[in-house]
């Protein structure tokens, strides 16, 4: 992990090093349910998570009720361009189901609400001293919203912008970047499927580092078993 030059709030300093474990449910699947993410939540306390990052004010608020660990909250609304968190109302709804952090679309995008990056942070700080969370897709968008104010960039968009190409893995040239120029916190987040990539995500930099497919997705870890298998069975024939 870099030195970091600005001085990092005692929540953030409570995941340092550690594992962020990303408890979301993509609409239609069977695990859609605030109860399920929570209990999800609750096994990854378990399994040595220092943080929980949700999605949608349900999961927020039952997850704030029962697991004690910081939460960085979000809520996904559309399918385009900026749709993380992407207004200062839906901000300040998952500020209120109980996020210690809000992650908020973090590009430098046009946001549906018309606010700047940095009036939508300002706003959030001045109105409820929550952190935020900016979740960027390039060195420039990190820059930008550490010029807006934000508490800590997550390289979350990296490779869905437009901006850098789609990695197989975690984007580790731009984590790298940005951890090596940036006063607050970079976390890792993204593609991050073995413990070897989230080994390699510390070493490059990152102050804490967010994995939620290969732990809480079993459609897609069922998915890489079974591709795995029918190569397998493939090869054997």
């Amino acid at each position: 992990m870099s030195g970091l030059a600005a001085e990092v709030p005692s929540t953030l300093l409570s995941v340092r090093g550690g594992l962020i474990v990303s408890c979301q449910a993509y609409p239609g699947e069977p695990m859609r349910h605030a109860e399920t993410m929570t209990q999800i939540a609750e096994s990854a306390v378990r399994g040595g998570a220092v943080g929980i990052r949700a999605q949608g004010l349900a999961d927020i608020a039952l997850i704030h009720e029962r697991v004690a660990l910081p939460q960085i909250g979000l809520w996904k609304d559309g399918h385009d361009d900026v749709f993380i968190t992407p207004t200062f109302e839906h901000a300040l709804a998952v500020v209120r189901a109980g996020a210690e952090i809000v992650a908020i679309d973090g590009t430098r995008r046009v946001r549906p609400d018309g606010l700047t990056l940095a009036e939508t942070v300002r706003r959030l700080h001045d109105e409820t001293g929550t952190l935020v969370m900016a979740d960027v897709g390039s060195f420039d968008d990190g820059l930008a919203a550490e010029d807006a104010g934000a508490d800590c960039v997550g390289t979350t968009l990296s490779g869905y912008t437009g901006d850098r190409p789609k990695t197989e893995g975690p984007d580790l040239e731009l984590l790298a970047a940005l951890a090596g120029r940036l006063a607050v916190p970079v976390i890792a987040e993204g593609r991050i499927h073995t413990p070897a990539q989230a080994y390699a995500c510390l070493t490059a930099g990152a102050f804490a580092v967010v994995v939620g497919t290969a732990i809480t997705h079993p459609q897609s870890i069922t998915r890489w078993f079974a591709d795995a298998v029918a190569d397998a069975r493939a090869a054997l024939a």
